[in-house]
């Protein structure tokens, strides 16, 4: 028992070790930034060429507007913590160890943000910060972080002219939603795709398309990003490329009946699209708000722009392969001839797929269970097992070579043989088979394998033979009691069984769970607690 016991330990142990910490060192390991590595032939480092930019997206921190449990429940808590937990585990597991110089937010920071309370807002805004360490990113390192604002965050148009404070909330926090940043030779204009299709004499839709009209005024030879947290227009079921996880979603615009106001909206119009597109020219546009990953192409008239749609970084948000990209932005003067893309390169990153790793947790947990009530008491003797399966293979194998076993075996029964005697007087022996009865068995003469034995055909057996040769009435008794007599002990036995295993099973399962729920817990708060 101690023996499976441990077996078992070890199982769960690498299991717990892969699914709560090995398994967040992959995306690291084997997805490195897409700019060249240095080179191992003229010995330059070209890594300072390139400014390392991670982008994430729509973590949306589930509250209570998320799954409509009353607050503070012990479900909703689990919920939050173990959503919170995953990306805290990819950022510091995944995303900070490639040592980025930029990180970007591309919004939807909260789930409920719009109609969450002062007090609600700003407790997600402290796990906000705790997720993504942002304290600690601001105080010791260099790093630095650009945020967009999501409809999660500040709602659509509609929310803007009815609750304003909402806006002035998220800026104290977040800082400006239309601006422009830049990293290395490229220059990145974010935009709050929220107010782009608001009414046009709104203030807020005013100001973000002043901006956008100030940034096409100045003419750069920087290439261009264009930020934007919902994605611009595109036909429906456009294809979306080789990351897509789930089925097209087609456009949508839903509008408030009184003032024609924007509810909700999963692309920016054609119109706002074709707009932007001729005033920033971009060379890349990045996107948010799906969930899923989506690439098209879009057509200006200044030719094709890639965007890239980001999935979400949350495994509770719809998606079960959460994702972030890495961004090279090239720190070099492009030479003459250059198309502003080569200025710019991306590479897809998945994190663990979270769904899987709780399934599996719950196959190991009844595979553990079947095995504690079912291993044989004894264990499982291999030698034994195999030395007679070896036995039974060379039994087999000879009498495959053999060629007549059957008939052999039929020649050695034991036969009797009866006297004939033809018309000419000659005498012939007829080989009939003997069947020896229980009778015949007892008796203290024997005969003899191909001997003749001289029978009469007609022969009776005596009064002796017949009582002795028909004991049903004895066997009909002793059995009876026998069955009568053993019944009681049957049940006890099969009790005593049951009641051994029960035992046993429970002391595995305790074995199990006393080495590793201490080591899942550690797992937990290694990763919880601020460093």
């Amino acid at each position: 028992m101690l023996k499976l016991a441990a077996f078992l330990s070890l199982i769960w142990a690498l299991t717990l070790l892969y699914g709560e910490m090995f398994s967040f060192w992959l995306p690291f390991l084997s997805c490195s930034w897409p700019h060249p590595p240095p080179s191992m032939t003229d010995g330059v480092d070209h890594q300072r060429d390139y400014v390392k930019i991670a982008v994430l997206t729509d973590p949306q921190l589930m509250d209570r507007t998320s799954l409509h449990l009353a607050p503070k429940s012990l479900a909703l808590e689990a919920a939050q913590f173990y959503t919170d937990l995953y990306m805290r585990r990819a950022f510091l597991s995944s995303i900070l160890p490639s040592e980025p110089d930029v990180i970007l937010f591309l919004g939807d920071y909260f789930d409920g943000g719009p109609f969450l309370s002062d007090e609600e807002w700003q407790e997600s805004w402290s796990r906000f910060k705790h997720i993504f360490d942002i304290d600690m990113l601001e105080q010791t390192t260099n790093i630095k972080l650009y945020y967009l604002a999501g409809n999660h965050d500040i709602g659509y148009a509609a929310f803007h002219s009815h609750i304003p404070e909402v806006i002035k909330r998220y800026e104290k926090a977040f800082g400006a939603r239309n601006y422009q940043f830049t990293a290395g030779k490229v220059d990145f204009i974010a935009i709050d795709a929220q107010t782009l299709d608001g009414h046009p004499l709104n203030n807020v839709t005013l100001a973000t398309w002043n901006f956008v009209k100030n940034v096409s005024k100045h003419s750069s030879s920087n290439s261009r990003v264009l930020l934007t947290h919902i994605p611009l227009y595109r036909p429906d079921s456009t294809a979306c490329g080789p990351y897509r996880a789930s089925s097209i979603i087609n456009q949508r615009i839903n509008r408030a009946a009184q003032d024609n106001e924007i509810l909700y909206q999963n692309f920016i119009t054609e119109n706002g699209t074709n707009d932007l597109l001729d005033a920033i020219k971009p060379a890349l546009i990045l996107s948010g708000h799906d969930h899923d990953q989506c690439t098209v192409i879009h057509k200006s008239k200044y030719g094709s722009v890639k965007e890239h749609t980001l999935g979400t970084i949350s495994w509770q948000q719809g998606n079960l392969f959460p994702s972030y990209m890495l961004l090279s932005a090239s720190n070099r003067i492009l030479p003459d001839g250059s198309i502003p893309e080569e200025a710019i390169s991306t590479k897809v990153c998945f994190l663990p797929v979270q769904t899987y790793i709780y399934i599996w947790y719950l196959f190991l947990f009844v595979l553990t269970l079947l095995i504690a009530v079912f291993w044989p008491t004894n264990g499982v003797l291999f030698q034994h097992y195999l030395g007679g399966f070896l036995k039974n293979m060379r039994s087999l194998i000879s009498s495959s070579f053999s060629g007549g076993g059957e008939k052999l075996k039929s020649e050695d029964e034991t036969y009797e043989y009866e006297e004939i005697w033809d018309a000419e007087g000659s005498m012939h022996l007829i080989k009939k088979t003997f069947k020896v009865s229980s009778t015949c068995a007892s008796e203290s003469t024997s005969v003899e394998r191909g001997n003749a034995v001289m029978r009469s055909v007609t022969r009776k057996p005596n009064a002796q033979e017949t009582d002795a040769s028909n004991p049903a009435d004895v066997t009909l008794h002793i059995g009876s009691d026998a069955v009568v007599k053993t019944l009681p002990r049957t049940n006890k036995s099969k009790t005593r069984m049951v009641i051994r295993r029960l035992v046993r099973t429970f002391s595995i399962i305790s074995i199990v769970a006393a080495f590793n729920v201490p080591l899942y817990m550690m797992l937990l708060f290694k990763d919880w607690i601020d460093k």
